[in-house]
């Protein structure tokens, strides 16, 4: 062969021999060896045609036929070559985690769809994260109007997934991150705090914190992860309990024996807990108090988070322990490509090191939800590459535009792929990088932030003009794809969207840069131009939502552009604004308040 085939993720061995191919489809046949790893394989494919495929077990017979499939779709003319395979992973789990609470919750057919090309990427395990998106009965006020996923489809979903050799697991927040419960006036007495208070970087949030101390709390999670964990099943059941922001610094020991009485649950008993990491990684003395059967999540998002260091005290502590890096995709509408491959590349050395057990990618959706699937993809396929075997694909952030055309987006024209990883990377035109947020955007969710030195560094018109022109060129380039796959098809037009809410943005930094570098020094005509473009853009947004996801969370994910032109009407922004969330239960305090 003249070049190696661009398989995602590259096997650990490949031999193949000169140009020699083969036509037609081939007889394959199977048989075991157990002396391959778990989830092992090996393939040969034979000058005549046949093929011999040895697997460790059900698993490596799936991935043994997942690489025959790239194969023949990397020929491009229905021929394999001639050759040898030998692969096996190098951690044993390989998840996705993506969050289904923030707003938008998929459909079940955009769900299936993720799982078959998770599965193409021998990934092995989908999280759905929740937090009041599953149909809880009898809590109906917590979950009326989300359009919330039912027994049925998590049902539906988990057959689908075991067929395809994934793992669904039950992922229910169990502490912090419960405002969408502790909102309403039955539940509101569970929290430590009440109304609104302040969250990370001084960010005011709802009450979002369970009180340990108190047994009704309990029982309420015993309920939750009782009821999902009856209907997702398997052995593994996330509980979350990171960033409890309400608790007090003096009761942070509470948070391991919250932990332990969860593990007490009958509900809990025989499965494997995961928690997240981040209280253990900042208060070191509580490794000394995570109970048996408990897996911690180490998390972190940036390029240059701390995962060796984090997993080499899990190690010490003799802590089972996966990493937990993520694809950047939130607060950033394009994605920030290039951290999410550091980022992912990172907690995937760390993990060859610490002996961690897994990689769970992460994706979620805070402040409504506005980024679409493919601003994803880079992240995802990274952490499939590397969680499966790094030393194989150590170079693969040089080919990731490729493979995701071939394996992604069925791109025949190799443009897709390329204008996703260009795109992912405009923010970094701008001279001031910001952590877990694209500083392009920061005016679009908080406008009553100035733009200019103190949250943008030495940002200049050119530094602008400099991100509308990469924006248009990519944008361009999307006019030659090529999209074959239904997600690469969707993709286009959803990338369209997200380039035009950045020049968007870009319009209105130009604007104010002009000023003093608030909105109220943009005159009334410039105000004007820009809320007909954003209203535009918002009736985009709400049609391409509703292609792949539920209609329920889109009025909220729709609130943030929303605000945003009332504040171009208005010409001033509210100080305290910080989310419709946030906002409503503002208007209840005062309401009660009278």
């Amino acid at each position: 062969m003249n070049s190696e085939p661009a398989l995602l993720p590259r096997p650990r061995r490949l031999r193949l021999e000169g140009r020699a191919r083969v036509t037609g489809s081939g007889r394959v046949t199977y048989g075991d060896d157990r002396s391959l790893p778990a989830q092992g394989y090996r393939v040969r494919i034979e000058p005549g045609g046949d093929v011999v495929v040895s697997a460790a077990d059900d698993a490596g017979r799936f991935y043994a036929d997942t690489t025959l499939a790239q194969l023949r779709t990397g020929a491009g003319d229905g021929t394999w070559p001639v050759g040898e395979v030998e692969d096996w992973p190098d951690l044993a789990t390989r998840g996705v985690m993506l969050d289904v609470s923030r707003t938008k919750v998929p459909t079940l057919a955009t769900l299936l769809d993720l799982v078959d090309r998770l599965a193409s990427w021998k990934l092995n395990q989908l999280q759905l994260y929740t937090e009041h998106t599953f149909a809880y009965p009898g809590h109906e006020v917590v979950w009326e109007g989300s359009d919330p996923l039912s027994a049925s489809d998590v049902r539906t979903l988990r057959a689908y997934c075991a067929e395809r050799h994934v793992e669904l697991v039950a992922n229910q927040n169990s502490l912090g991150h419960m405002e969408r419960w502790l909102r309403h006036d039955r539940y509101a007495p569970l929290g430590i705090t009440r109304g609104v208070g302040h969250g990370p970087m001084g960010i005011p949030t709802a009450a979002s914190t369970l009180d340990p101390a108190d047994p009704r709390s309990l029982a309420l999670v015993r309920e939750l992860v009782g009821t999902l964990g009856e209907v997702v099943g398997g052995n593994r059941l996330h509980v979350g309990l990171d960033e409890p922001w309400d608790l007090p610094a003096e009761r942070c020991g509470e948070w391991a024996s919250w932990l332990r009485r969860i593990r007490d649950l009958p509900e809990t008993e025989g499965r494997q807990l995961l928690v997240w990491g981040d209280m253990p990684a900042a208060h070191g003395e509580l490794l000394e108090e995570i109970p048996e059967e408990v897996t911690i999540c180490e998390w972190g998002y940036e390029a240059d988070h701390p995962f060796a260091a984090r997993t080499a005290a899990l190690a010490e502590a003799s802590l089972p322990h996966w990493v937990c890096p993520g694809t950047s995709s939130w607060l950033s509408i394009l994605g920030r490509s290039s951290n999410a491959l550091a980022n992912v590349r990172g907690a995937a050395e760390a993990a060859a090191t610490s002996g961690a057990g897994g990689m769970l990618a992460t994706d979620w959706g805070d402040f409504g939800h506005l980024q679409y699937p493919p601003v994803s993809d880079p992240g995802l396929a990274a952490a499939a590459c590397w969680s499966w075997c790094l030393e194989a694909n150590g170079d693969v952030d040089t080919r990731l535009a490729e493979l995701l055309d071939r394996h992604c987006y069925g791109d025949a024209a190799g443009r897709l792929g390329a204008a996703v990883m260009a795109l992912g990377d405009v923010h970094r035109l701008l001279p001031r990088q910001l952590p877990n947020i694209s500083a392009l955007v920061v005016h679009l969710y908080f406008p009553q932030l100035p733009v200019g030195q103190a949250v943008h560094g030495p940002l200049s018109i050119a530094h602008l003009d400099s991100v509308e022109q990469a924006v248009n060129d990519a944008l361009g380039a999307l006019d030659g794809a090529q999209p074959s796959s239904a997600h690469g098809r969707l993709s286009v037009p959803e990338l369209a969207v997200s380039g035009r809410l950045i020049q968007l943005c870009c319009a209105d930094a130009r604007a104010r840069l002009q000023g003093d570098g608030t909105l109220s020094s943009v005159g009334p005509a410039r105000r004007r131009e820009m809320s007909e473009r954003l209203d535009e853009l918002i009736a985009a947004h709400r049609e391409r939502w509703l292609v792949r996801n539920r209609p329920g969370g889109l009025d909220e994910s729709c609130a943030w552009l929303e605000h945003l032109g009332r504040c171009y009407v208005e010409g001033t922004a509210d100080e305290e604004w910080a989310g419709p969330l946030v906002a409503e239960v503002r208007q209840r305090q005062a309401t009660e308040r009278r």
